[in-house]
């Protein structure tokens, strides 16, 4: 509890209570404190003998997550942090879309955090320019992307802020005018501090922000730790995402001649896809209302027969988000189950239709057997992990990794069996495998092969290689292309982390051959969520 103390957002994205009204210290003082915690807990563990398994896995695990946060902030990349997707320039304003809005206490508590926003952003401010004296500055791309995003926040009739506070209705009613003034004075002031943000960002830092997006072999190389908890020969990792990108591409191939007949290209199977109206939606109602039918199926069907899924994790919630920025993403239940967890999908502006072919996998990978099964199992485990095991530990290489393990496992399964739906699980597939090449490439400075520019991967010719490998809008790649540039090591640690479970779960398999048995997938899974979200090097010490 002392590390949530320190940070109300991650209190509020776990449903811990008693901070919802808060903001972090984001000052260089506000991170040290973080880090004097997490150097506090490793010493701590040392003294304390681990009495069985459940134990040993925990050190292990806090021992390798709290290392490489150490690691990170003597590093200098907390005080740097800027990026389009994850950085606190977004995640002050995200925490507002988990905040309970039912009644008039609760909207007066959002208004209490309104009010805390520019302190904390005033911190933040600190911290970057701590960062800049110390020759720590984002990439050009970064700062000016995020200080487009606080100018629209800043944005008197369109912000977040304005829009979030106007829809307030406590109790299904309109709110009294004490509470009004307190939600507009509240969002004028989270309004006035990102204009702050935004002035300070292109003022102070962009003259001294470098135009090159890579950020070296060191620095990558502490990044993908963190995000996998595992340690991957990068060169050799960046050459198999080649052959398994061929691969899925031979694959696609293979199920487009199977939709239409031979010779035909994926491209154009993907265009007949898109035209087939018994595969598409139209409007936002009927797309959350499609997630939620085919979310509730799946877990009706894999219940008992593919995965011990408890009562509580039954239900998941699916949410068209109150933002635009057209991703789908997962938040987590609360330690009671009181707020469920939810599939958000944030539908751009003026997009109206969906195809289902497209996005039925995604609803695995977000909901059930991938994340929401994945997160909730873990939350739910109380009499078997401490909370630090089951609500605080996160890592992408694990999370990520186990929601692309479970599309391929629906397809194995047989949930995929129609071409179509098939053709789009290996579209997202192909993304992953590509996004392996260009991040480990560009960040590293790796030389890309003849067909895209040869010389040195850059984000100029990462650009046209990640067009030819993800059929979506070109917005929305561009924005892609943002995030793997000023996020180095995340977007990998997808399909680095399925490969990383694959592996994990046939050396399991190896196992049990060698003792005279197979592997029984089912108890394999189960005994694997119960872990909970642990580096993936603790993972198979603790499988395997």
């Amino acid at each position: 509890m002392r590390r949530i103390a320190l940070d109300p957002l991650e209190a509020t994205s776990l449903g811990l209570p008693g901070h919802d009204h808060e903001m972090p210290d984001l000052s260089p003082a506000g991170l040290a404190a973080r880090t004097d915690l997490d150097r506090a807990t490793l010493a701590e563990l040392e003294s304390v003998a681990p009495v069985d398994g459940v134990d040993r896995i925990t050190h292990a695990a806090m021992r390798e997550r709290l290392g490489v946060a150490v690691e990170l902030a003597d590093a200098g990349e907390l005080t740097r942090e800027l990026n389009v997707i994850a950085s606190p320039v977004q995640a002050v304003r995200d925490v507002f879309d988990l905040m309970p809005t039912a009644t008039a206490a609760d909207w007066e508590t959002v208004a209490e955090r309104l009010r805390a926003v520019p302190a904390a952003l005033d911190g933040y401010q600190d911290s970057l320019r701590a960062a800049r004296d110390a020759s720590h500055v984002a990439a050009l791309r970064q700062v000016e992307a995020c200080l487009k995003q606080a100018d629209e926040l800043a944005d008197a009739d369109t912000s977040f802020f304005t829009t979030f506070t106007a829809g307030a209705q406590p109790d299904g009613e309109a709110p009294h005018r004490a509470l009004t003034a307190e939600l507009e004075a509240g969002a004028r002031d989270a309004r006035q501090a990102y204009a702050d943000l935004a002035r300070m960002l292109g003022e102070e830092l962009a003259p001294d922000a470098p135009e090159i997006d890579a950020v070296g072999r060191e620095r990558y190389g502490l990044w993908s730790r963190y995000f996998l908890g595992a340690v991957v020969d990068l060169d050799e990792t960046y050459a198999w995402g080649q052959e398994e990108l061929a691969r899925i591409v031979a694959e696609q191939q293979a199920v487009a001649e199977e939709l239409y007949g031979p010779g035909t290209g994926i491209r154009e199977a993907m265009d007949r896809l898109d035209k087939d109206p018994d595969r598409m939606l139209h409007g936002t109602p009927a797309l959350r209302e499609w997630m939620q039918a085919t979310s509730d199926d799946a877990v009706a069907a894999l219940t008992d027969a593919q995965f011990d899924i408890p009562e509580p994790v039954r239900r998941l919630e699916c949410m068209i988000a109150p933002t635009q920025s057209g991703g789908i993403y997962y938040t987590g239940p609360s330690a009671d189950f009181s707020r469920p967890g939810r599939m958000w999908w944030s539908v751009p502006a003026g997009v109206t239709d969906f195809a289902t072919w497209r996005e039925k996998t995604t609803v695995y990978h977000e909901g059930v057997p991938g994340h929401h099964l994945q997160i909730g199992q873990t939350v739910y485990r109380t009499g078997l992990l401490n909370m630090w095991r089951r609500m605080a530990s996160w890592v992408s290489g694990h999370g990520e990794g186990w929601a692309l393990y479970a599309e391929r496992l629906m397809a194995d399964l047989g949930f995929l069996d129609d071409p179509g739906d098939r053709m789009g699980m290996l579209d997202g597939q192909r993304l992953r495998a590509a996004r392996v090449v260009l991040d480990i490439g560009v960040h590293l400075g790796k030389p890309a092969p003849d067909e895209w520019g040869g010389g040195t991967w850059d984000a100029a010719k990462a650009w046209p290689f990640l067009k030819a490998n993800a059929n979506m809008a070109e917005g929305f790649l561009a924005f892609e292309l943002d995030r793997y540039l000023g996020w180095p090591g995340q977007a990998p640690a997808y399909k680095i982390g399925q490969r990383l479970w694959e592996e994990i779960r046939d050396d399991a398999g190896t196992a049990a051959r060698r003792d005279g048995g197979e592997l029984d997938l089912k108890a394999f899974h189960r005994r694997a969520l119960d872990i909970g979200s642990v580096g993936l090097d603790v993972l198979r010490e603790a499988l395997v």
